[in-house]
Formats: structure tokens, sequence, C-alpha cells
């Protein structure tokens, strides 16, 4: 029962109808109110995020002062930020931020409960927000991310950090079932709570000559209505009223799969279902006002109840399909396993086609057993079903043999830090520095002796790397040495708070330096901001010969060096170029249909790469007006193109609310150049207008002011 909860927070719970816990809570929840440090290890949909909302509440009215929940992903920050408004009938205040790397938020100081990522987290923490002072307890989602190269040294950096600054502080880390579980206890002083249990039985097996063997020597018969062993599986789930979530490992494989599938998901639609379907299929359509081939093939899916899911899509594209699957209306999504990692989806069988994928640079590699297991564990829905099936695909007695002892009957490797890497500790060291928090190498090496690193080795070990980097952050500028005390330079601050690698700043600053009379052209920037390590280029692909040629054109423009043809840099440039040349499409107007076929890639990439670019300009622009002052104008406009992808004559259109590039070049094409002309013209002809209509048409007339 709810007896050990606060009464005001039970009641909560009960009206959202929970009225018993899980065992893994009710032994959980206890070492919680006590104010302890608590690690909770247990499967996906065990109820770790309900431990860690009781945790924050029983805190803040107890105690006061403010939480701080930091997630891996936005789309949780968003879930886990829905979740926690349902207390704010307590006078509780929550707020979210996942975005503004550059700067302290301090309308967060508002909240008691604030959700972001861990980014977020330690870019709040470079900026020394006052706020944060007051965070009496840090809630850690998805803490087995310490074993990922990108976002683990700065979540286990934010951890430390945190733990120095408030010695107090209770932690709650959330994790997936892993091997080595106690050991980040042990690293957090934590009392560990580590369970197999499931809220719904989980049957993991092998499809193999028609037949599932499962894990518990069960063998369920798969009826062959189809030739294809997903289809058959499919078709049998759907039958007995469940729903299928397909993990493969490509995004090709995802859409192909997803129009295959589709022809079987449309039998088993009701009529009131096909008419849901069709108002979501034509949500996808209207989700931007530039409709890409993508989200028409996603559309098309959708009206047959099915659905792919990547990371091509837009945000809100994946989370119009998630909500739709979580009311049933879609019976199969086939996702990559970015979803496996993600939101909350569950489904009553999984089947996992992949287990192998592609790395760049090593070729063809099997999954970590980790990842098997998150994708695994999406089986079996909470109220709905009773068992949980995650089957594998075998195409041999053999391999069926070694997925069942490689994965199924296998633990979930142990994880390691990842901090010790050059680029970590180049940007993290930085950032201690630059932000007060260790000024000599006494007080780093205590830092970094903190850390889950020097927990797992030995911070000795790191010490070499440690000098070597300093030696690179002096020499570059980014720190200066006063007997043996280390201070941050002008460029060493500006670096750190832009939120980019000192790497990238060197980059930039060098770009900005190698200006030389002439005025630079929007691709010369966008070309330097794309070659930093903090830009994830696009890949080159057969046929793409055209991005040489292009260089050869304005290869006098650019502000970085092109390496030799014989040099294995070069392709890389290519790829740093071709990212370039998208981008100055897009705010040159290129609409996104062509972007998207010309570049092989999909909205959410371009979105990616636009959002990125956007912070990358944006921080040449703070380093042009040290470097290179003349550059600011321009590059303070190429930041608004680039965020709203437009020319440079639609800069005072396009900031309008609810008119994007579309508009604004419909509304300039009709002879309405700035917003001060749109004042005094009536309604009806600015309806008409294409594009625009009277519902957008109210919407300019409000914001300037001429109806109320």
């Amino acid at each position: 029962m709810l007896d050990s909860i606060d009464p005001s927070v039970a009641e909560i719970l009960k009206e959202q109808g929970i009225e018993d816990l899980y065992p893994p809570q009710k032994e959980a929840i206890p070492i919680a109110l006590e104010g302890r440090d608590l690690v909770l290890s247990i499967p996906t949909a065990g109820g770790k995020s309900l431990v860690a909302y009781v945790a924050i509440i029983n805190k803040l009215l107890r105690e006061g002062g403010k939480a701080l929940y930091v997630v891996p992903l936005r789309a949780l920050a968003r879930e886990k930020y829905e979740d926690l408004l349902q207390f704010k009938k307590l006078g509780i205040k929550v707020g979210m931020s996942t975005g503004d790397l550059t700067e302290s938020s301090p309308y967060l100081a508002r909240y008691d409960v604030i959700v972001c990522t861990s980014e977020k987290a330690d870019s709040l923490l470079r900026h020394n927000a006052k706020w944060l002072t007051k965070v009496s307890i840090l809630v850690v989602d998805e803490v087995h991310l310490l074993h990922d190269p990108g976002r683990g040294p700065t979540l286990e950096v934010v951890i430390a950090r945190f733990r120095k600054l408030n010695p107090n502080i209770q932690i709650i880390a959330l994790s997936a079932t892993i091997k080595n579980a106690e050991d980040i206890a042990s690293w957090l002083n934590a009392k560990l709570v580590s369970s197999n249990w499931r809220p719904v039985e989980l049957k993991e097996g092998v499809f193999y000559k028609g037949k599932v063997e499962f894990a518990d020597g069960t063998i369920k018969e798969i009826k062959k209505d189809s030739k294809d062993a997903i289809q058959a599986l499919v078709l049998d789930c759907l039958s007995e009223n469940g729903q299928v979530l397909v993990f493969v490992n490509t995004r090709n494989s995802s859409v192909s799969l997803a129009k295959k599938l589709s022809s079987t998901t449309v039998t088993f639609l009701r009529e009131e279902e096909l008419k849901e379907l069709e108002k979501v299929s034509k949500k996808i359509l209207s989700s931007s006002s530039e409709t890409v081939p993508l989200s028409c093939e996603l559309a098309e899916c959708i009206r047959k109840g099915c659905a792919f899911h990547h990371a091509g899509l837009s945000g809100e594209e994946r989370k119009v399909v998630e909500d739709a699957f979580k009311k049933g209306l879609i019976k199969c999504i086939v996702a990559t396993p970015t979803l496996a990692a993600g939101v909350n989806v569950p489904a009553r069988r999984v089947i996992i086609r992949d287990l192998w994928r592609y790395e760049p640079g090593i070729g063809m590699c099997p999954i970590p057993v980790l990842e098997y297991k998150q994708q695994a564990g999406r089986a079996g829905r909470p109220k709905y079903d009773k068992v949980g099936e995650a089957i594998v695909l075998a195409k041999d007695a053999e391999r069926k043999r070694r997925i069942m002892r490689e994965y199924i009957f296998a633990e979930p490797e142990p994880i390691y830090s990842k901090l010790g890497t050059e680029s970590a500790l180049r940007f993290h060291l930085l950032s201690i520095i630059a932000s007060g928090f260790a000024q000599d190498i006494e007080s780093i090496l205590d830092f970094m002796g903190s850390t889950f690193y020097a927990y797992q080795s030995d911070v000795q070990f790191l010490e070499d790397n440690i000098v070597e980097v300093l030696n690179f952050l002096e020499k570059n500028d980014f720190i200066e040495r006063y007997d043996d005390r280390f201070k941050p330079t002008l460029f060493g601050t500006k670096t750190s708070s832009l939120y980019i690698d000192p790497l990238t700043a060197l980059q930039l600053r060098r770009a900005l330096e190698n200006i030389k009379d002439r005025e630079p052209s929007s691709l010369s920037y966008l070309h330097a901001v794309c070659s930093t390590p903090d830009m994830r280029s696009i890949y080159l692909k057969g046929g793409d010969e055209w991005v040489e040629e292009k260089l050869r054109l304005v290869e006098n423009d650019l502000l970085i060096p092109i390496p030799s043809v014989t040099d294995v840099e070069y392709e890389w440039f290519l790829s740093d170029f071709k990212t370039a040349l998208l981008l100055e499409d897009w705010i040159n107007e290129v609409p996104l249909a062509e972007i998207s076929n010309k570049y092989g890639v999909g909205p959410g990439d371009i979105h990616v790469l636009i959002e990125t670019a956007e912070w990358l300009v944006y921080a040449m622009r703070e380093l042009a007006r040290v470097y290179r002052f003349a550059s600011v104008p321009e590059l303070t406009d190429l930041i608004m193109r680039v965020k709203y992808g437009c020319k440079k004559e639609l800069l005072n259109l396009v900031s309008l609310k609810d008119v994007g590039r579309v508009r604004a070049r419909s509304l300039y094409n009709a002879g309405f150049k700035t917003i001060s002309s749109l004042r005094g013209v009536p309604i009806e002809r600015l309806a008409k207008i294409p594009n625009i209509g009277r519902k957008v048409a109210m919407s300019i007339k409000r914001q300037i002011g001429d109806i109320k």
C-alpha cells in the first residue's frame, strides 16, 4: 500500500490509478524517504520514475530547496515534466529547460523542480547559476549512460560537481539492469536496490523454422500464413489483440519494412480506427509548412495502422507516432534502436531482427547485450498484458544457439567511465578552471579523484593526460599559469560559456583570423562552423562527385585550408563542405523536400544540423567581437537566416509568430516587404495571399496591434 508516503502525495497517486507499489518500489521508497542516496537498477517499466517523483516531493515538502531531474534526451525531459506537473496542486512549481546552452537561464530560479538534459545541467554549472546551491535533491535518469562516449563524461562531471557544490545533496540514480550497478552505488556512497522484477512477465525467445523457442523451455508455434518470418510474427500477435515493436538496424529498413507490414496491419483496423488514423495522418502532413517525401511515406503507413520511427523524422512526427501507438491506433512500429533508449512505448511483442549494425570506420559489429536487453525490455504493456514476448530471428540452428547463449542468457556488460578521453578532458578541464571550481593542479586532481573514472581506476593514470591537456589549453591561450595557479583568459572564459569544444573555438578563431580584405560569403562562415568537432557532418555517398566540383568553384572563399587530395583528412573535409552546402541551400530558401532528396537526409537530420549551425554561428559571432569585429553584423544576420532558413530580405517578416519562411516569401512576393507595410491592410486581403489564410492573417494583425 501507499502508507509510507505523504498522504497528499498518495492521494495524487491514487487519482492516477496507483493503489499499490511494485516490490522494487516498496524496497526503494523507504530509503529515499529517509533522505539517503539511492541507486535503483531495475528493468524497463519497473516503476523507477515513481520512486524519484516521491523522493522529490517528500524532500521539497519537508525540507524545501530545489530538485533537479537530469535526463539524457529532450523527449524524455518532456515526458518527465508532464508527469511531475500532476504535483502542482501541492504548490510545487515545475520547469523544464533543454536548450540555451550558452546562457544561465535565470528564469529557472522561480521553479521548485527543474527537468533538464545533462548538457543543460553542465551549462548551468559553468554559468554559476546562483540557485544551484539550493538544489537539495538530484535525480539522474538512465545513469548507466555513464558508459556512453558522447554523453557519459558530461553526466559524470555533473554528478561529481553537484556532490562538491552541495555536500548534503541527496542523489537518486535510476538505471537499467546492469552488471556492475554496485560500482555506481559504491562511488556515490548510495544504497543499491537491484531487481529483475517486472510488472509484466517477460519471455525471451528465438524464432526459427516456424517456432519460437523461449528461454524457459516453452515453444510457441506460429502459423505460417506468410512466407516472411516477421510478417507471420506480427500477424500472430495482432490476431490476439496485441501490438508489436520491430527493431531493425537502419533507417531504410524501418521505412521499407513498415510499408510491407502495413498491408497486414490494415486488415485489423475497425472503421472508427481508420477514421482516427486518417486524422493522425493529416496531423503528420500538417506538422510542418513544408512536407518532405519521408513525411508522405509515414502518413501513408499510418493510414494503414503501421509506422516507422527513426532519428530522420522530426521530433513532432516521432511524438505523433508514439502517442497514436499508446492509444492503440497504430498496431505496429518498425524502429531503429533510438526508440529503445527513449520514451516509454511498450508493446505486447518485440521482434528484434538485427543483432549487428554498421559502425563507421569499423564495419559490421554485434550490438552490446545491454542494448539488446533495452530493446527486449519494451515487451509487455502494464495493465494490458500478462506476458510480454521478445523474439529474435535466427537463420539457422547454430545461430539460434548463439543468440540464446550470447544474448538471451547473457548478462549486460559492465559499464565504464569514458572521462579519460582527450576530448572529454579538454572540454571539462577548461570548464572547471573557467568557472573557478578548481584553479591549481591539486584541486583539479582532487576533483578528478571524486569522479567515477577515479573510482574505477586511479586518477594517477590520468595525471599525464591532464598535464598534457592543461599544456594544450595554456599554449592556445585558453588559460594562463601564475605560480602554479590557472586562470582563464577572455578566450577561455568565452569558450567555456559558449559550451563549445576548445578545438571548435580554436578553429573558429583561426577562421576569423584568416579573413583577408573582403567580407567572406555566407558559405565561408558556414563551412568554418561545419569543420569543427561540434558539428556532426553528413557522410559522402556514391554519386556525390558534384560536391568536389562545387568546391573548385569556391575554394578561394573558404576560411579553412583544403587538405591535399591524397590526405586522409580530405574526405572528411568534403563531408564538412557538403554539410555547409546543405545549410547554404537552406538559407537560400531551397524547399525542404528538395534538400531532403539532394542530400539523402530526413527532416529530423536537417533540424539537428540547423540547430547546431545556429549555435555555432552564434559562437563565431561572439568570438568575432574579440577577433574581428567587422564580421559581427554579417554573422548576426546569418544566425537568423540559419534559424529561419531564408534570404536576408525576409528577416523582418519571419520574426512574426506563425510566419515561417514559406509564408514570409508569399507576403514579400505580394508586395509586403516589412512588418510596418502590413499595418492597415484588410484581413480579407492578407487571407487571400497563398499560404496565409484567415487564421494566420488574424494572428499577424494581433501581433502588429491592428486588432486586439
